[in-house]
């Protein structure tokens, strides 16, 4: 057999092809939203994709597994609890199927989601692997607050802490130590909030180094797990629900959004993502335009800061750009709410004063200092004595907080964020002078850091 993973570096996400040497078939788990990977692998390999398991209805991104089963013919496989719309077969707790030489049995494992299910390989009557999806992860475990209000199923996040205990414990650490572990995110994903940048492991070696895997009473455990999740962008429940119904198919969906040419005008009032530069994007850009620049988080971004009933324009430096972005917003399923994708700058002009960072480092009780990291960031890593502090995923809503007596400086961890949170207050505060601290906020950093 192989196992082929595959990894969306943008939303740490890993899906795999199990191939079947011997049958010429294979077992797509948790795929993302388009499917051409698996096709290609699927031809390099002559073989031909028979089953689709989605080990949850994911919230961070949207997967292709109706796509896939409508195109090869290949029968989708998920927990019955998870309710889901399409055609598929429920894979639960003392199910299994085989192709090849290869079993493949289900086991439910609560705690991320209500319907999440683990996954064993075995080949021959040795278990060889177990796909975890978001239940463990490598140096970590899933969180357990995203299904309060999402999904077929409800449930409260003290109540999924409970079930990830005994998920845990009972399901995947009796599991033989050989047992390799394939999680459905890596670092960097919102789906956990410590993972590991390796991307497999063992049961043997989770149960060393996974400090949720320690000996810990139920109590303890909840109480740990709950502390200092990270936020949970607006898109995440929209994607519950994409996935639970079947998303459209990847490429059409993406053809169909309107590409306008440069300079087109705008709908007054729409909300504009302007993905250019900061440093272009300060020299002018569309009045109430948000910067958030192409980059390795864009997606994660644009589902932090706009929601999925807000419709939007997206603006590019250049059409290869342009047709990364359209893409990268198609898996988060947003690809619907762009109104236009234009290249270059609209019409109406705004500018962004710079900073002049040395009299701010003189002087820096002149300024109203609002801080945009996350709150643990901010309550762990202090920067700035005095500062406010609003998380960027809040900011379009909470910007009438700030106080308008004094230029306002926003800074983040290394100015990526803060090209969106200075644009955003900029927006929100007319009149007032707002200054983005950028990249220069890595030297009081390490200032910070030295006191």
């Amino acid at each position: 057999m192989k196992i082929e993973q595959f990894e969306d570096k943008g939303l740490a996400h890993f899906s795999y092809a199990i191939l079947s040497e011997s049958a010429r078939q294979i077992v797509l788990i948790d795929p993302a939203r388009n499917p051409q990977p698996y096709y290609d692998y699927a031809k390099a390999n002559d073989a031909k994709i028979v089953s689709i398991i989605e080990t949850h209805p994911h919230a961070d991104f949207v997967s292709s597994h109706l796509e896939i089963a409508q195109a090869t013919g290949a029968v989708i496989r998920v927990s019955k609890l998870l309710g889901a719309d399409y055609a598929h077969e429920a894979f639960d707790e003392g199910q299994e199927f085989t192709v090849g030489k290869l079993t493949f049995r289900a086991l439910n494992t609560p705690g991320h989601s209500p319907d999440s299910i683990s996954i064993v390989l075995s080949r021959e009557g040795k278990d060889e692997a177990v796909f975890t999806g978001d239940t463990l992860f490598i140096g970590d475990v899933g969180r357990p607050d995203l299904r309060e209000s999402a999904g077929n199923m409800t449930a409260k996040r003290e109540e999924l802490a409970r079930q990830m205990y005994h998920s845990l414990r009972d399901k995947l650490m009796p599991l033989a130590g050989t047992v390799l572990v394939y999680p459905a995110h890596g670092a960097g994903s919102l789906c956990g909030k410590a993972l590991s940048g390796a991307n497999s492991s063992t049961i043997a070696d989770e149960k060393f180094g996974n400090p949720m895997l320690r000996e810990l009473s139920e109590a303890e455990f909840v109480k740990e797990l709950l502390q200092d999740q990270p936020f949970i962008p607006k898109y995440f429940g929209y994607d519950v629900a994409l996935n639970k119904a079947g998303a459209p198919d990847y490429a059409p969906s993406v053809q169909q959004v309107p590409r306008l040419t440069a300079g087109a005008k705008l709908e007054t009032g729409a909300v504009i993502i302007d993905s250019r530069p900061e440093a272009e994007f300060k020299k002018g850009h569309a009045d109430g335009a948000i910067n958030i620049q192409q980059g390795g988080k864009f997606e994660t971004w644009l589902g932090s800061i706009v929601g999925p009933e807000e419709p939007f324009y997206l603006i590019a430096a250049d059409e290869a750009t342009l047709e990364d972005l359209i893409q990268k917003t198609a898996k988060i399923g947003y690809e619907p709410l762009i109104k236009g994708a234009l290249v270059g700058t609209p019409a109406t002009e705004a500018t962004m004063p710079v900073l002049d960072v040395e009299q701010f480092r003189q002087h820096p009780e002149l300024y109203t200092i609002v801080d945009i990291r996350n709150a643990t960031e901010h309550r762990d890593e202090p920067i700035f004595a005095g500062s406010l502090s609003i998380p960027l995923p809040e900011l379009r809503e909470r910007a009438g907080e700030i106080p308008t007596d004094k230029p306002v400086v926003v800074h983040c961890a290394g100015g990526y964020r803060s090209a969106a949170g200075s644009s955003i207050v900029a927006d929100a505060l007319p009149g007032t002078q707002v200054l983005d601290l950028s990249e220069a906020v890595k030297s009081f950093q390490s200032a910070a850091a030295a006191h």
